[in-house]
């Protein structure tokens, strides 16, 4: 009867085994899930550390921009916003002509030579963009079809005076926006004056830019 007993009684289960297993899993759960957790934050910080020193080098260009300007920036012959430099069209050229004016001539020549030391320092090109107010073109004044065209021949116009004085033709492009990017209302003399403008703004090479 006893032997028939034992016989009739399974072998406790494993219990110990099992739940050895199981933290094994979660351990391995936990250590995937902390790996993947700290590869995220050294992606964020190397993100965050790429930002930091990316505005770092923003501020120092625009520093040296200004100390490259000092002089016509004192003046109050040029604006410097945003690393881009502002020059009244009203400076630069008569109402809807793209003839550089004596004035507008003597200021370009005097940029040229803190733009030129600032370039070479820096290994960069400069954009000169044209910009127009949002009145048509004058019925009577048929060289121009419209402000892109106004704003790309005074674009040209400045970009092939920087060159005369001095700019290398490799570091200097020009750029047309016509009546687009207002700085002001337009709905007045005061506003339409504020847009009509050239800017010149430094920037990488391409090659610097794709890297």
């Amino acid at each position: 009867m006893a032997e028939d007993i034992e016989s009739s009684v399974e072998p406790a289960s494993p219990v110990w085994a099992v739940f050895g297993d199981l933290m094994a899993v979660m351990l391995g759960a936990f250590v995937l899930l902390l790996v993947g957790v700290i590869g995220t934050q050294l992606e964020l910080s190397t993100r965050l550390e790429e930002e930091v020193q990316r505005r770092q080098g923003e501020v120092q260009r625009r520093q040296a921009l200004e100390q490259a300007l000092a002089g016509p920036l004192a003046a109050g012959r040029v604006t410097l916003v945003d690393g881009r430099i502002g020059i009244s069209g009203n400076v630069l050229f008569a109402l809807n002509s793209d003839a550089l004016q004596p004035e507008g001539r003597q200021l370009l020549r005097s940029l040229v030579g803190p733009l030129g030391a600032y370039l070479q320092a820096r290994d960069e090109i400069i954009m000169v963009s044209g910009f127009t107010d949002d009145r048509p073109i004058r019925e009577d004044n048929r060289r121009f079809a419209d402000n892109w065209e106004l704003s790309a021949q005074r674009a040209l116009t400045v970009t092939r005076a920087l060159i005369d004085e001095g700019i290398p033709s490799s570091s200097v492009f020009a750029a047309a926006f016509g009546a687009e990017q207002p700085v002001a209302s337009n709905a007045d003399d005061a506003g339409r004056s504020r847009n009509r403008r050239v800017e010149i703004a430094p920037m990488p090479r391409s090659s610097q830019r794709r890297e």
